[in-house]
């Protein structure tokens, strides 16, 4: 456990060689999601260190979920990493992780990112511009509306602070430059965030040092048998082997 602004913050450790692998999970996901064991058990096979949390409101942490915005979850990855990984980590980021990784990437000065299905801007391109004006309404004058939710079977709150704090962290109008070797994983099948819209991503990212895999036939989760065997080829591609 992490003391974060006055609440523990839950993580799993397993220490080993190399740049360490630390894990960023997505909205409303936490730590022991089947893409982070795939991990964690590459890391154990591997000897290689691997560090996972859950952000505040999620999994095994403290907080309200509804409480928290991009800037708090932001706040938890660069304590964990200032804590647990300060050595070049390379980021593993999933669906909201991946717009966290980019976000953190320029103060933790990451050694390389993997990015799952990465919902950059996703707040505002994949929420708020897709909201019909009922919706904004409802947000705006009540603070928050239910989404209904096809992981979960209590619906998500989308709080009025969530979208006006992304508003804070938006990427896609300019160029990003990470200053390390990217891999994208995508699924072009995936209903919440589009291939186009990682390929609005791919767009301002450097010409060089990018690498993008597209599965036809892939959902959101990525997580069927080999959609894992790629996460794990996509980690050990930027994080090779220890002697």
């Amino acid at each position: 456990m992490l003391n974060v602004r006055g609440r523990r913050l839950a993580t799993l450790v397993r220490p080993g060689a190399g740049p360490p692998v630390v894990w960023l999970g997505g909205f409303r996901s936490d730590m022991r999601a089947s893409k982070a064991e795939a991990l964690d058990a590459w890391a154990a096979a591997r000897g290689r260190a691997f560090v996972r949390f859950d952000y505040t409101g999620h999994g095994e942490s403290d907080g309200a979920f509804a409480d928290c915005t991009i800037s708090d979850w932001l706040a938890d990855a660069e304590v964990v990493v200032a804590a647990l990984a300060p050595e070049r980590p390379i980021l593993v980021g999933s669906s909201m992780g991946g717009w966290i990784a980019l976000l953190a990437a320029a103060r933790v000065k990451p050694s390389g990112l993997v990015l799952i299905a990465p919902a950059t801007d996703f707040t505002e391109a994949l929420m708020w511009a897709q909201f019909p004006e009922a919706i904004r309404r409802q947000v705006m004058e009540d603070g928050v509306w239910q989404r209904e939710s096809q992981y979960s079977p209590e619906p998500t709150p989308v709080t009025r602070a969530l979208i006006e704090d992304g508003r804070r962290h938006l990427m896609l109008d300019r160029p990003i430059d990470p200053g390390c070797p990217v891999h994208i994983l995508q699924g072009m099948a995936d209903p919440d965030v589009p291939w186009t819209h990682a390929m609005r991503l791919v767009e301002r990212l450097p010409e060089t040092g990018v690498v993008v895999t597209l599965i036809k036939e892939g959902d959101h989760r990525l997580s069927g048998p080999a959609d894992l065997d790629r996460l794990v080829a996509a980690v050990e591609g930027i994080a090779p082997r220890t002697a």
